[in-house]
């Protein structure tokens, strides 16, 4: 048995698996191949990373038996001995066809808590294909799912079995999955998943929140309401997402958003997209409005940036949702920030503006050098809570 650490697996020895080997870890499916004694000879990327909580590859134990005890050992914290029965009742004829020395020979081979499956397995069946549901917890939540494995077996130029392909999807059906995925950006997607281990990260926050809400609210239709917020969220995580950052919370008419200094390759880097995404926003205001029936300049956003040098930042995962969210006074403060931009300003704090290195702030326009700060509590907009909590954090507009 070789365990492969957190490298791409080697491609399998025969070219026909190899071949498809290739093709399917490039479209990044859930793959595994086992070869014709059903021996470990791949698994793909995705499916690694998925089954290592999306923190790391899972290790691969090549050339171990499929239902063997390593097996069991690696992949157990995913897949209980529930799932490794499930697959074995579903592929016994297969496997025991495959053991040239019957079921003798594959009860030494499969996890001693299998072999009683084993006098089970009906004789060989004839299929080429087969499809067939199994359980387990490919979540970082490590809820319990259902996963449809299709098995294919694999023939060489001669028409000799070489070998097995298993392939999995969540039960779902690839209409709701497409559906799911293809308003999403694979970059934001990827940074998402970069933080489903939380930790201390420092990162630029971003709180945007519309501006005299309740007058909008009640003078237009409900249904017309709805659609205005449905439009500023959707302009707001574009806005955010094409400067590298993170969305967060979406609270009432409020966005929060985060731009991690490790995922933007420096502290004044992520301090510039953050800038750079509240001024793409607000920009994008106007349009909003005109396709809301509103003129321009009804709609104003204001908006809070700060700086978290000890965030806590992290994905959770339910079986409702996925999202990324952060804790720490920085937060809060950040928030504070947000409420006293009245007027459709962008207050960002001392502690972001002066992360700014000269190539960033140049492209921003924005010279840290010469910049002068307000105490926020002495804002003539500061909110009670403001110069309860936060008063001497100094602010600019950005």
């Amino acid at each position: 048995m070789d365990l492969i650490g957190q490298e791409t697996c080697p491609l399998p020895e025969d070219p026909q698996l190899a071949e498809a080997a290739s093709a399917l870890n490039e479209a990044g499916t859930w793959t595994q191949i086992v070869d014709r004694n059903w021996r470990w000879a791949y698994m793909s990327d995705d499916a690694r990373l998925s089954q290592g909580g999306l923190l790391e590859f899972v290790r691969v134990p090549l050339g171990a038996h499929y239902f063997g005890s390593e097996s069991s050992h690696v992949f157990g914290t995913v897949f209980s001995l529930e799932a490794f029965s499930e697959g074995l009742a579903a592929m016994g004829p297969w496997v025991l066809a495959d053991t040239p020395g019957g079921r003798d020979e594959l009860r030494a081979l499969v996890d001693p808590d299998l072999r009683d499956l084993v006098d089970e397995i009906t004789t060989t069946d004839r299929s080429t294909a087969i499809t067939f549901p199994i359980h387990g917890s490919y979540s970082p939540g490590g809820d319990r799912l259902t996963f449809m494995i299709t098995a294919q077996r694999m023939r060489g130029p001669a028409g000799d079995h070489v070998g097995t392909i298993l392939q999995a999807k969540p039960s779902a059906g690839m209409s709701v999955l497409g559906t799911m995925s293809s308003a999403g950006d694979l970059g934001h997607f990827a940074r998402m998943q970069g933080v489903a281990k939380a930790g201390r990260r420092p990162a630029a926050i971003l709180f945007a929140d519309l501006e005299g809400s309740s007058p909008l609210a009640r003078r237009l239709s409900t249904a017309g309401y709805f659609t205005l917020g449905r439009r500023l969220v959707r302009a707001a995580d574009a806005c955010v997402v094409d400067a590298g950052g993170i969305v967060g919370r979406h609270v009432g008419d409020g966005v929060v958003a985060f731009f991690l200094a490790e995922t933007a390759g420096s502290e004044s880097a992520a301090a510039r997209a953050c800038i750079a995404a509240a001024r793409a926003l607000r920009a994008e205001v106007d349009s909003v409005a005109t396709r809301s029936d509103l003129e321009p300049g009804e709609i104003t956003l204001r908006f809070g940036l700060h700086w978290g040098s000890t965030l806590f930042v992290g994905q959770i995962a339910t079986r409702g949702r996925s999202e990324v969210t952060a804790l720490g006074d920085e937060v809060n403060e950040a928030a504070r920030i947000e409420a006293c931009a009245g007027g459709g300003r962008a207050l960002a704090s001392k502690d972001l503006v002066e992360r700014l290195e000269p190539g960033d702030s140049a492209a921003l326009e924005l010279d840290p050098t010469h910049v002068t700060y307000t105490a926020l509590g002495d804002l003539r907009t500061a909110t009670e809570k403001a110069r309860r909590d936060a008063p001497a954090i100094a602010v600019c507009e950005v």
